[in-house]
Protein backbone atom coordinates (compact mmCIF):
# COMPACT_ATOMS: atom_id res chain seq x y z
CA UNK A 1 0.00 0.00 0.00
CA UNK A 2 2.86 2.38 0.83
CA UNK A 3 4.26 2.03 -2.68
CA UNK A 4 0.85 2.69 -4.26
CA UNK A 5 0.54 5.91 -2.28
CA UNK A 6 4.16 6.74 -3.12
CA UNK A 7 3.48 6.29 -6.83
CA UNK A 8 0.55 8.69 -6.58
CA UNK A 9 2.61 11.28 -4.71
CA UNK A 10 5.48 11.13 -7.17
CA UNK A 11 3.11 11.44 -10.12
CA UNK A 12 1.55 14.47 -8.40
CA UNK A 13 4.99 15.90 -7.66
CA UNK A 14 5.93 15.67 -11.34
CA UNK A 15 2.64 17.15 -12.49
CA UNK A 16 2.06 14.32 -14.92
CA UNK A 17 -1.25 12.93 -16.12
CA UNK A 18 0.21 9.54 -16.89
CA UNK A 19 -2.06 7.04 -15.15
CA UNK A 20 0.42 4.21 -15.72
CA UNK A 21 3.01 5.82 -13.43
CA UNK A 22 5.11 8.94 -13.06
CA UNK A 23 7.22 10.33 -15.85
CA UNK A 24 10.79 9.90 -14.64
CA UNK A 25 12.81 8.25 -11.90
CA UNK A 26 13.61 9.99 -8.61
CA UNK A 27 16.63 9.11 -6.51
CA UNK A 28 17.77 9.70 -2.95
CA UNK A 29 21.41 9.11 -2.12
CA UNK A 30 23.86 9.45 0.73
CA UNK A 31 27.27 10.50 -0.59
CA UNK A 32 30.51 10.15 1.37
CA UNK A 33 33.89 11.38 0.18
CA UNK A 34 36.80 10.36 2.41
CA UNK A 35 40.26 11.81 1.81
CA UNK A 36 43.14 9.87 3.37
CA UNK A 37 46.15 12.19 3.51
CA UNK A 38 48.31 9.93 5.68
CA UNK A 39 47.89 7.25 8.36
CA UNK A 40 46.55 9.77 10.91
CA UNK A 41 44.92 12.55 8.87
CA UNK A 42 41.52 11.75 7.36
CA UNK A 43 38.71 14.06 6.22
CA UNK A 44 35.07 13.02 5.64
CA UNK A 45 32.53 15.03 3.64
CA UNK A 46 28.96 13.67 3.65
CA UNK A 47 25.66 14.89 2.25
CA UNK A 48 22.26 13.61 1.05
CA UNK A 49 20.55 14.49 -2.22
CA UNK A 50 17.03 14.18 -3.59
CA UNK A 51 17.84 14.10 -7.29
CA UNK A 52 19.87 17.33 -7.83
CA UNK A 53 18.72 18.99 -4.60
CA UNK A 54 20.90 18.76 -1.49
CA UNK A 55 18.67 17.98 1.49
CA UNK A 56 21.11 17.10 4.31
CA UNK A 57 24.72 17.85 5.21
CA UNK A 58 26.69 15.90 7.78
CA UNK A 59 28.25 17.95 10.59
CA UNK A 60 31.46 16.26 11.70
CA UNK A 61 31.77 18.11 15.02
CA UNK A 62 28.32 17.09 16.31
CA UNK A 63 27.90 13.83 14.32
CA UNK A 64 24.44 14.99 13.27
CA UNK A 65 22.73 16.09 10.08
CA UNK A 66 22.05 19.69 9.17
CA UNK A 67 18.59 19.78 7.58
CA UNK A 68 18.88 22.07 4.58
CA UNK A 69 15.21 22.18 3.58
CA UNK A 70 12.18 22.87 5.82
CA UNK A 71 10.86 19.42 4.90
CA UNK A 72 14.18 17.49 5.08
CA UNK A 73 12.99 15.42 8.04
CA UNK A 74 10.26 13.88 5.90
CA UNK A 75 7.79 12.00 8.06
CA UNK A 76 10.37 10.12 10.13
CA UNK A 77 10.16 10.45 13.89
CA UNK A 78 12.94 12.05 15.90
CA UNK A 79 13.92 8.60 17.15
CA UNK A 80 14.22 7.19 13.63
CA UNK A 81 16.36 10.14 12.56
CA UNK A 82 18.54 9.84 15.67
CA UNK A 83 19.02 6.11 14.96
CA UNK A 84 20.12 6.94 11.41
CA UNK A 85 22.60 9.51 12.68
CA UNK A 86 24.07 7.02 15.16
CA UNK A 87 24.41 4.41 12.42
CA UNK A 88 26.13 6.86 10.06
CA UNK A 89 28.51 8.00 12.82
CA UNK A 90 29.39 4.36 13.56
CA UNK A 91 29.80 3.64 9.84
CA UNK A 92 32.16 6.61 9.36
CA UNK A 93 34.33 5.66 12.31
CA UNK A 94 34.42 1.94 11.53
CA UNK A 95 35.01 2.20 7.79
CA UNK A 96 37.85 4.69 8.32
CA UNK A 97 39.56 2.41 10.85
CA UNK A 98 39.18 -0.65 8.63
CA UNK A 99 40.70 1.10 5.61
CA UNK A 100 43.57 2.55 7.65
CA UNK A 101 44.28 -0.85 9.19
CA UNK A 102 44.36 -2.59 5.80
CA UNK A 103 45.76 0.21 3.66
CA UNK A 104 48.76 -1.88 2.57
CA UNK A 105 46.67 -4.98 2.00
CA UNK A 106 44.16 -3.42 -0.44
CA UNK A 107 46.63 -1.82 -1.64
CA UNK A 108 46.15 1.95 -1.37
CA UNK A 109 48.86 4.59 -1.54
CA UNK A 110 48.66 7.88 0.40
CA UNK A 111 47.18 10.31 -0.38
CA UNK A 112 44.03 8.74 -1.84
CA UNK A 113 40.28 9.28 -1.91
CA UNK A 114 37.33 6.91 -1.48
CA UNK A 115 33.86 7.86 -2.77
CA UNK A 116 30.71 6.06 -1.61
CA UNK A 117 27.11 6.48 -2.84
CA UNK A 118 24.30 4.60 -1.08
CA UNK A 119 20.61 5.08 -1.84
CA UNK A 120 17.66 4.11 -3.99
CA UNK A 121 15.80 5.14 -7.10
CA UNK A 122 12.05 5.13 -7.58
CA UNK A 123 11.20 4.32 -11.17
CA UNK A 124 8.19 5.18 -13.37
CA UNK A 125 6.69 1.71 -12.95
CA UNK A 126 6.51 2.44 -9.20
CA UNK A 127 9.31 0.07 -8.22
CA UNK A 128 12.36 0.84 -6.13
CA UNK A 129 15.95 -0.09 -6.99
CA UNK A 130 18.62 0.25 -4.32
CA UNK A 131 22.29 0.88 -4.99
CA UNK A 132 25.56 0.99 -3.04
CA UNK A 133 28.68 1.90 -5.00
CA UNK A 134 32.28 2.49 -4.00
CA UNK A 135 34.96 4.22 -6.06
CA UNK A 136 38.69 4.67 -5.60
CA UNK A 137 40.25 7.89 -6.91
CA UNK A 138 37.11 8.53 -8.98
CA UNK A 139 37.12 5.10 -10.67
CA UNK A 140 34.37 2.54 -9.94
CA UNK A 141 35.65 -0.15 -7.61
CA UNK A 142 32.67 -2.26 -6.53
CA UNK A 143 28.93 -2.37 -5.87
CA UNK A 144 26.83 -4.16 -3.25
CA UNK A 145 23.74 -6.02 -4.44
CA UNK A 146 21.57 -8.53 -2.55
CA UNK A 147 24.18 -8.93 0.20
CA UNK A 148 26.84 -9.64 -2.41
CA UNK A 149 29.92 -7.62 -3.33
CA UNK A 150 30.42 -7.29 -7.09
CA UNK A 151 33.84 -6.02 -8.24
CA UNK A 152 33.86 -3.51 -11.08
CA UNK A 153 35.63 -4.41 -14.31
CA UNK A 154 37.54 -1.14 -13.95
CA UNK A 155 38.69 -2.02 -10.43
CA UNK A 156 40.98 -4.89 -11.43
CA UNK A 157 42.63 -7.00 -8.74
CA UNK A 158 42.15 -4.27 -6.12
CA UNK A 159 38.35 -4.53 -6.45
CA UNK A 160 38.44 -8.31 -6.17
CA UNK A 161 40.60 -8.11 -3.06
CA UNK A 162 38.32 -5.55 -1.37
CA UNK A 163 35.25 -7.69 -2.14
CA UNK A 164 36.89 -10.66 -0.43
CA UNK A 165 37.30 -8.50 2.68
CA UNK A 166 33.58 -7.72 2.66
CA UNK A 167 32.88 -11.40 3.34
CA UNK A 168 33.98 -10.71 6.93
CA UNK A 169 31.41 -7.94 7.38
CA UNK A 170 28.08 -9.70 6.91
CA UNK A 171 26.27 -7.51 9.46
CA UNK A 172 27.37 -4.40 7.56
CA UNK A 173 26.15 -5.91 4.27
CA UNK A 174 22.76 -6.73 5.80
CA UNK A 175 22.42 -3.21 7.23
CA UNK A 176 23.17 -1.64 3.84
CA UNK A 177 20.67 -3.96 2.15
CA UNK A 178 17.94 -3.00 4.66
CA UNK A 179 18.64 0.70 4.15
CA UNK A 180 18.49 0.67 0.34
CA UNK A 181 15.53 -1.72 0.09
CA UNK A 182 13.31 -0.46 2.93
CA UNK A 183 14.46 2.67 4.78
CA UNK A 184 15.40 4.66 1.67
CA UNK A 185 12.11 4.23 -0.27
CA UNK A 186 10.11 5.11 2.85
CA UNK A 187 12.23 8.19 3.40
CA UNK A 188 11.71 9.42 -0.18
CA UNK A 189 7.98 8.99 0.32
CA UNK A 190 8.15 11.18 3.41
CA UNK A 191 10.25 13.83 1.65
CA UNK A 192 7.86 14.05 -1.30
CA UNK A 193 4.87 14.29 1.00
CA UNK A 194 6.41 16.90 3.33
CA UNK A 195 7.98 18.98 0.55
CA UNK A 196 5.23 18.61 -2.04
CA UNK A 197 4.43 22.34 -2.22
CA UNK A 198 8.07 23.33 -2.63
CA UNK A 199 8.95 20.49 -5.02
CA UNK A 200 5.97 21.29 -7.28
CA UNK A 201 7.24 24.85 -7.79
CA UNK A 202 7.52 25.82 -11.47
CA UNK A 203 9.28 29.01 -12.57
CA UNK A 204 9.49 29.92 -16.24
CA UNK A 205 12.88 30.69 -17.77
CA UNK A 206 13.92 33.95 -19.36
CA UNK A 207 16.13 33.73 -22.46
CA UNK A 208 18.12 36.21 -24.54
CA UNK A 209 20.67 36.14 -27.36
CA UNK A 210 24.01 37.87 -27.70
CA UNK A 211 27.31 37.42 -29.48
CA UNK A 212 30.44 36.33 -27.64
CA UNK A 213 34.10 37.15 -28.29
CA UNK A 214 34.96 36.56 -31.96
CA UNK A 215 36.53 33.10 -32.36
CA UNK A 216 38.37 34.26 -35.50
CA UNK A 217 38.10 36.25 -38.73
CA UNK A 218 34.75 35.71 -40.44
CA UNK A 219 33.34 33.69 -37.52
CA UNK A 220 30.69 34.45 -34.90
CA UNK A 221 30.07 33.00 -31.45
CA UNK A 222 26.31 32.90 -30.90
CA UNK A 223 25.29 32.87 -27.23
CA UNK A 224 21.89 31.84 -25.83
CA UNK A 225 21.47 32.54 -22.12
CA UNK A 226 18.64 31.03 -20.07
CA UNK A 227 18.01 31.98 -16.44
CA UNK A 228 15.47 32.00 -13.62
CA UNK A 229 13.99 28.53 -14.22
CA UNK A 230 12.98 25.86 -11.70
CA UNK A 231 13.17 22.88 -11.48
CA UNK A 232 16.65 22.23 -12.84
CA UNK A 233 16.05 19.95 -15.89
CA UNK A 234 16.06 22.07 -19.06
CA UNK A 235 16.85 21.52 -22.75
CA UNK A 236 18.42 24.38 -24.73
CA UNK A 237 19.47 23.83 -28.35
CA UNK A 238 20.61 25.84 -31.36
CA UNK A 239 18.38 24.91 -34.29
CA UNK A 240 18.10 25.45 -38.03
CA UNK A 241 14.49 24.68 -38.77
CA UNK A 242 13.85 21.39 -36.98
CA UNK A 243 17.47 20.26 -37.02
CA UNK A 244 19.69 20.60 -33.96
CA UNK A 245 23.04 22.09 -34.93
CA UNK A 246 26.25 20.13 -34.30
CA UNK A 247 28.97 21.89 -32.38
CA UNK A 248 26.64 23.26 -29.70
CA UNK A 249 28.49 23.83 -26.42
CA UNK A 250 26.58 23.81 -23.11
CA UNK A 251 27.83 25.15 -19.80
CA UNK A 252 26.98 23.46 -16.52
CA UNK A 253 23.56 24.33 -15.13
CA UNK A 254 24.51 26.73 -12.34
CA UNK A 255 22.48 27.96 -9.34
CA UNK A 256 21.29 31.55 -8.96
CA UNK A 257 21.17 33.17 -5.54
CA UNK A 258 17.35 32.81 -5.40
CA UNK A 259 17.44 29.03 -5.88
CA UNK A 260 16.67 29.12 -9.61
CA UNK A 261 19.07 27.96 -12.34
CA UNK A 262 21.15 29.44 -15.15
CA UNK A 263 22.56 27.98 -18.39
CA UNK A 264 24.67 29.29 -21.29
CA UNK A 265 24.65 27.57 -24.70
CA UNK A 266 26.96 28.68 -27.52
CA UNK A 267 27.48 27.87 -31.18
CA UNK A 268 30.40 28.92 -33.38
CA UNK A 269 29.48 29.61 -37.04
CA UNK A 270 30.78 31.54 -40.01
CA UNK A 271 29.19 34.95 -40.52
CA UNK A 272 27.20 33.67 -43.50
CA UNK A 273 25.75 30.72 -41.56
CA UNK A 274 24.13 32.75 -38.76
CA UNK A 275 20.99 33.64 -40.71
CA UNK A 276 18.17 31.17 -40.12
CA UNK A 277 19.44 29.91 -36.76
CA UNK A 278 17.35 29.97 -33.59
CA UNK A 279 17.70 29.05 -29.92
CA UNK A 280 15.03 26.72 -28.55
CA UNK A 281 14.28 26.42 -24.82
CA UNK A 282 12.22 23.51 -23.45
CA UNK A 283 11.23 23.38 -19.77
CA UNK A 284 8.46 21.77 -17.73
CA UNK A 285 7.09 25.20 -16.72
CA UNK A 286 6.46 26.07 -20.38
CA UNK A 287 4.32 23.04 -21.20
CA UNK A 288 4.40 22.65 -24.98
CA UNK A 289 4.99 26.41 -25.53
CA UNK A 290 8.76 26.37 -26.12
CA UNK A 291 10.71 29.62 -26.19
CA UNK A 292 12.22 30.18 -29.66
CA UNK A 293 14.54 33.13 -30.29
CA UNK A 294 15.61 33.82 -33.89
CA UNK A 295 19.09 35.14 -34.47
CA UNK A 296 18.27 37.19 -37.58
CA UNK A 297 15.45 38.97 -35.71
CA UNK A 298 17.86 39.72 -32.90
CA UNK A 299 20.32 41.09 -35.45
CA UNK A 300 17.74 43.23 -37.28
CA UNK A 301 16.52 44.65 -34.00
CA UNK A 302 20.09 45.57 -33.17
CA UNK A 303 20.51 47.37 -36.51
CA UNK A 304 17.25 49.28 -35.97
CA UNK A 305 18.38 50.41 -32.52
CA UNK A 306 21.77 51.42 -33.94
CA UNK A 307 20.12 53.38 -36.77
CA UNK A 308 17.86 55.24 -34.32
CA UNK A 309 20.88 56.13 -32.17
CA UNK A 310 22.75 57.47 -35.22
CA UNK A 311 19.77 59.59 -36.32
CA UNK A 312 19.38 61.05 -32.84
CA UNK A 313 23.10 61.80 -32.71
CA UNK A 314 22.91 63.64 -36.07
CA UNK A 315 19.88 65.64 -34.92
CA UNK A 316 21.65 66.58 -31.69
CA UNK A 317 24.68 67.72 -33.70
CA UNK A 318 22.50 69.82 -36.03
CA UNK A 319 20.72 71.51 -33.11
CA UNK A 320 24.06 72.27 -31.47
CA UNK A 321 25.41 73.82 -34.72
CA UNK A 322 22.28 75.98 -35.26
CA UNK A 323 22.39 77.16 -31.64
CA UNK A 324 26.05 78.15 -32.06
CA UNK A 325 25.24 80.16 -35.21
CA UNK A 326 22.29 81.83 -33.43
CA UNK A 327 24.51 83.00 -30.59
CA UNK A 328 27.26 84.18 -32.95
CA UNK A 329 25.00 86.28 -35.29
CA UNK A 330 22.60 87.49 -32.64
CA UNK A 331 19.23 86.87 -34.41
CA UNK A 332 17.57 84.44 -36.78
CA UNK A 333 17.30 87.32 -39.35
CA UNK A 334 21.08 87.49 -39.59
CA UNK A 335 21.26 83.76 -40.31
CA UNK A 336 19.54 84.45 -43.64
CA UNK A 337 21.96 87.23 -44.73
Amino acid sequence: MAFLVLGFLVALFLGGDNTDGFERSISFKFIKITSFYNHSWVQNLCSCWLDELETHRWQINSSTFKYLQPWSRGNFSNKELADLERYIHLYLVTSTRVIQKNVNMYPYEYPFEIQVAIGCELQPEETSVGFARLAYQGTDLLSLENNLCLPSSQGGSRAQHVCRQFDFYKLFMETVHKFISDTCPRFIWGLLEAGKEDLQRQLKPEAWLSSGPSPGPGHLLLVCRVSGFYPKPVLVTWMRGNQEQPGTERSDVLPNADGTWYLRVTLEVTAGEAAGLSCRVQHSSLGDQDIILHWERQNSTGFIVLAVILVLALLAGLVFWLRKLWIHHGSPHNLLL
